[in-house]
């Protein structure tokens, strides 16, 4: 049983880590509505003076900086503007760049936008390493965080105005930047899921919750934060299993409400771990969940929720399978 848990632990960690890289550059790639991963609206910000010869720049947000929008069901962004770190935020500058100073002159006076595939490699030309500098190195490129660029508004551009942002962000599963608190350096940067949800796994290795009524291979029951039992070292994915079978093995009993029913259910506890690499990048925390691998060793499809008992689970499309009888947990007897 720990050989095929931790085949079906590994088979779920390369998951993640593909889910992950897809979801960031699905955002950082595409355009916003209006023709670019940009800002649709001038910061209140901006300065009000300029040269005669160059624009003034859409934002003064520079590294360190926290930026705040809000945008419609379309996507157009509005109220863009800074906002202190330790408030709800959208966006944390890395690095700010002018692209009119490029070696080239492809972003001159009447160049074009950059499109999705240019605004990608502009990314990872001018973003990736300036943002590594900026955390000092510590960044899990699985994580919680992506990194992405900020064009200028249109209208901005077509003036002139050559700002690029490059910074950190949080996506849901739409890609689409969520708010979050406080520096990205002060952050754990595991993405994990809170217990209760379920989560599908869909063909393009892209991990999502889901309604739990609706097929899904995980059933999450708890986050445990690493940090605490391995504060001086990064530990081995051998030391993380040693604490973690019996810690998830608890926490799916407590989720269950008792041994017996998880007994009954037929699901397995289940865990994830941190790799060395994620772990020296800034991710601690972890999940447990149940899952149930079929007889080719890999998750089962589950609709319904564990909770809810044999009557309402089912596995691949049926009910748990029977449990054999067994003795019953032996009792505490009083002592004489």
């Amino acid at each position: 049983m720990a050989t095929k848990t931790t085949a079906l632990r590994g088979f779920l960690v390369a998951l993640l880590a593909g889910a992950v890289g897809f979801g960031s550059y699905t955002y950082n790639a595409s355009p916003a509505p209006q023709g670019g991963t940009e800002a649709s609206e001038v910061s209140t910000s901006a300065p009000k003076r300029h040269s005669k010869n160059k624009p003034a720049p859409f934002t003064t947000a520079d590294q360190g900086a926290c930026l705040t929008w809000e945008a419609d069901t379309e996507g157009h962004i509005t109220a863009f503007e800074q906002t202190d770190c330790a408030l709800e935020h959208r966006f944390e500058v890395s690095a700010r760049e002018d692209l009119a100073t490029y070696p080239t002159s492809e972003f001159g006076p009447s160049a074009p936008m950059p499109n999705q595939t240019r605004q990608a490699q502009l990314r990872e030309e001018l973003c990736g390493g300036a943002t590594l500098r900026y955390l000092n190195g510590a960044f899990d490129p699985n994580g919680r965080y992506s990194i992405a660029p900020i064009l200028p508004p249109a209208a901005a551009w077509e003036q002139g105005d050559r700002t690029m942002l490059c910074g950190l962000q949080e996506t849901n599963r739409d890609g689409t930047p969520i708010l979050t608190t406080g520096r990205v350096s002060e952050q754990d940067q595991a993405r994990t899921f809170n217990p209760g949800e379920c989560v599908a796994i869909d063909g393009a290795s892209s991990l999502s919750t889901v309604d739990c009524n609706e097929p899904h291979q995980m059933e999450i029951t708890s986050t445990v934060d690493l940090k605490p039992v391995f504060p001086d070292r990064t530990p081995s994915v051998e030391e993380q299993d040693k604490y973690l079978r019996d810690v998830c093995t608890d926490a799916a009993q407590k989720y269950m409400g008792a041994e017996e029913n998880l007994y009954q259910i037929a699901l397995q506890p289940f865990w994830t771990t941190q790799k060395p690499s994620a772990w020296e990048g800034g991710s601690r925390s972890v999940n447990c969940a149940l899952v149930f691998s079929n007889p080719e060793e890999q998750f089962a499809a589950l609709t319904g929720s564990a909770t809810a008992g044999r009557e309402v689970l089912k596995i691949d499309g049926n009910p748990p399978p029977e449990r054999p009888e067994r003795r019953p947990l032996r009792e505490e007897q009083p002592q004489p």
